[in-house]
């Protein structure tokens, strides 16, 4: 279990779970899959059903508290429905000889729509996030923030309370360009990538990759301005990713080295696999977040 992009959020209050009645209240929240007119259901599940597997509503270890949710939708093609409207208006005006009202169509669409879902194939996604309760971290292994509200929304639920903040609450643009001019702080190397935007009204974008940071060229799109947005940069020999200017965490990608020390666990201990990943993983991205906390001054907003 690798996370591949972070959404990272603060604790601001002190946070208790106690096992067992984290247990059932995410237990009463746990996934259902979509009735027959449904069109997407959501709900907790085992961290191990991401493999097949049963077992309880969360996984915990060293105090970091890794919680799963899954999603259902039906798969309804807009062609499919459009092409079946098509034909019913057609079908319509012909018998009436008058054409069918907007408001009519619409009736009609809906009722397609009705008839078609209990037909419709299924598909499941899975989000996945941990607490780390000693750390006051709340991570989210989404690219889109609609995606890690609605993990932070249904955990909120199931739980009463789940007092968060974005870990970057203003952006980090003027952080990150100083990477550039000046220096990278020291636990990361700033690889050859990244995006830089104009302040003016134009926006204009400079995107670049497979270019050394400190060449003349990205030297001229700075001194004229532009702020860095996105940087690519490797921590501690442990991974690589983006960081945007919003505070988010893309294209996590963990070495090798990192991995291998899960190799000897065989393949068809598919919980034992998963336990060993997800302590080494959650450990490097908070060891990380807490470094980037202190570096960029985050606690001081």
């Amino acid at each position: 279990m690798w996370f591949k992009n972070i959404k990272a959020y603060q604790i601001t209050q002190p946070l208790a779970l106690d096992d067992d009645d984290l247990q059932n209240a995410l237990s009463e929240h746990s996934f259902r899959p979509c009735g027959n007119q449904d069109t997407a259901t959501m709900g907790f599940a085992s961290p191990f059903a991401i493999a097949g597997k049963q077992g309880p509503m969360f996984h915990k270890i060293a105090n970091r508290i890794w919680i799963t949710v899954k999603k259902q939708e039906k798969i309804l093609p807009a062609a499919v429905v459009n092409a079946e409207l098509a034909e019913k208006v057609a079908q319509i005006e012909q018998e009436t000889g008058s054409p069918v009202s907007k408001k009519s169509q619409s009736d009609i669409k809906q009722e397609i729509i009705f008839q078609l879902l209990p037909q419709a194939f299924t598909k499941n996604t899975f989000t996945h996030g941990f607490i780390s309760l000693e750390d006051n971290l709340v991570v989210v292994d989404a690219s889109a923030d609609g995606k890690a509200e609605a993990f932070l929304a249904l955990v909120r639920k199931a739980i009463g309370s789940l007092p968060v903040v974005p870990l970057a609450r203003r952006s980090l643009q003027s952080e990150l360009t100083h990477w550039l001019t000046d220096k990278a702080p020291a636990e990361l190397e700033l690889l050859e990538e990244a995006e830089l935007k104009s302040t003016d009204e134009l926006e204009s974008v400079i995107r670049c990759k497979n270019q050394p940071l400190d060449s003349d060229e990205i030297k001229l799109h700075l001194d004229a301005g532009k702020l860095v947005q996105k940087v690519a940069f490797e921590y501690q020999d442990s991974l690589t990713a983006v960081i945007a200017e919003d505070g988010s965490i893309k294209r996590v990608k963990f070495k090798d080295r990192l991995k291998e020390e899960c190799d000897d666990i065989p393949k068809d201990q598919v919980e034992a696999r998963l336990d060993a990943e997800f302590a080494l993983m959650s450990a490097e991205l908070c060891q990380l977040l807490i470094y980037l906390r202190t570096e960029l001054k985050l606690t001081e907003e």
